[in-house]
């Protein structure tokens, strides 16, 4: 291995104007979704208008960072760089508690992939990349 393939890391985050609230939230370690005020429902990924009643007055919520495993699958021979390291690992459409079919796609860390299964209750646990970009994950809710 060369010393350039020795520095890969994974590819960080770049905010732009839609998605910079979320990251900020995810930076103080807080788990918010974009809200629209007219018909109360959550966006994600956020939108400029909201998909459901077409509305312009959206903003972001904290949320509890519940959630469920939607599915998942297991990833055994990433070629991306900067993933091989933690191989294997789980890659979940996670469903959070607040509103059906609100899912984002994050890991699921702090389990084995075999012990990961639809249904299973998370919480949102933040893995810091940069100063300024926390990646919102997900672990097992404790019983």
């Amino acid at each position: 291995m060369s010393a350039n393939e020795a520095a890969v890391t994974k590819p960080i985050p770049v905010p732009d104007e839609l998605t910079a609230p979320f990251w900020e939230a995810a930076n103080r370690g807080v788990l918010a979704i974009q809200h629209c005020a007219a018909c109360e429902r959550y966006i994600h990924p956020p939108e400029a208008v909201c998909p459901y009643c077409q509305a312009q007055e959206l903003s972001f919520r904290q949320v509890s960072g519940r959630a469920r495993v939607y599915t998942h699958t297991v990833v055994r021979d990433n070629i991306t760089r900067g993933f091989a390291e933690g191989e294997p690992y789980v890659i979940g459409i996670i469903e959070l508690v607040e509103q059906e079919r609100l899912v984002l796609v994050a890991n699921v860390v702090g389990v084995t992939p075999e012990e990961v299964e639809i249904g299973m209750p998370l919480r949102v646990t933040f893995e810091r990349l940069t100063d300024d970009i926390a990646l919102p994950q997900f672990e097992p809710e404790e019983a």
